[in-house]
């Protein structure tokens, strides 16, 4: 019998704990059916959640999805609010788009307190993004993408991706399961979109010729992210709340660098460097 995606969020945090003890979690909700999911399993699991969901402003529909989003967190005893950003037209908007999402969830999540960001991706989204990588040639640190856990922006609150052991099928058969309506961006479909096309050409191609392509995937990801940051672990996890603030202000101060303690009289000197505009597309949920 296959694991319900309760069971899977359960075994993912036991391997590797998302978050502490006693967290207040933030839980980014677009409406769509994988943020939809993780916010009804993280209630479910009596995770003390605030919901945000963030309109770009570039759908009329989007308002609508949100409120469909806060509808349903108002039936889990879920506290939602929506934050708008406002973009210029022009080119890489999805890269822009994405960086005012997640510069809002940020900002909302330093506002509550928040120990963790909660995003929707799934083991899909995170072959995706590999396939996308090695087409842009990327090497074994541009693979590692997408862990469980990873350092916020900028070294703000940290992200938490609680549904990287399900597949879609495994999404939305819960949310059929439990009778939950969710919304589609159509831009998904859109195959102007590089990812569109991953996901509806490419993934089905490669799914043919070996069924655990995914899952090949997903393992390279993770065993990549091994090598370059140390097994299991990533190089921010032994941070405080205290420590990532004054690596943000650091940083915003344009400093060259900072030195940070981890602990256990370890020290770690970090440099800075500026880097370039990142142009690939990240799924919405």
């Amino acid at each position: 019998m296959k694991p319900t995606l309760i069971t899977l969020v359960k075994r993912l945090h036991r391997e590797k704990p998302l978050w502490p003890r006693g967290a207040h979690l933030l839980c980014a909700c677009s409406g769509g059916p994988d943020s939809t999911a993780a916010l009804h399993v993280l209630a479910g699991l009596g995770l003390t959640l605030t919901a945000v969901g963030v309109d770009h402003g570039l759908r009329a529909e989007a308002r609508a999805e949100l409120e469909g989003a806060a509808e349903l967190a108002q039936r889990l005893g879920v506290a939602f609010e929506t934050r708008t950003v406002h973009l210029e037209p022009g080119p890489n908007l999805q890269a822009r788009a994405r960086e005012a999402r997640h510069a809002a969830l940020q900002a909302a999540a330093n506002r509550i307190s928040a120990d963790a960001i909660v995003l929707g991706h799934t083991a899909d989204d995170r072959a995706e993004t590999v396939l996308i990588r090695l087409l842009r040639g990327s090497g074994a640190r541009g693979l590692a993408v997408m862990p469980p856990r990873a350092p916020g922006l900028e070294g703000g609150v940290p992200l938490a991706r609680p549904l990287l052991l399900a597949r879609r099928a495994d999404v939305l058969a819960h949310l059929e399961r439990h009778r939950l309506t969710w919304s589609e961006d159509p831009s998904n479909e859109d195959r102007k979109y590089l990812r569109s096309r991953i996901r509806h050409e490419v993934l089905p191609l490669l799914d043919q010729l070996d069924p655990g392509i995914v899952d090949h995937l997903n393992r390279l990801a993770s065993e990549l992210g091994d090598e370059v940051f140390g097994p299991g672990d990533d190089p921010w996890s032994g941070m405080t709340r205290g420590q990532r603030d004054a690596l943000a202000h650091a940083i915003r101060a344009g400093r060259s660098g900072i030195k940070v303690r981890l602990g256990a009289g370890r020290d770690v000197e970090l440099r800075f460097s500026k880097a370039g505009s990142d142009s690939e597309e990240l799924p919405k949920h």
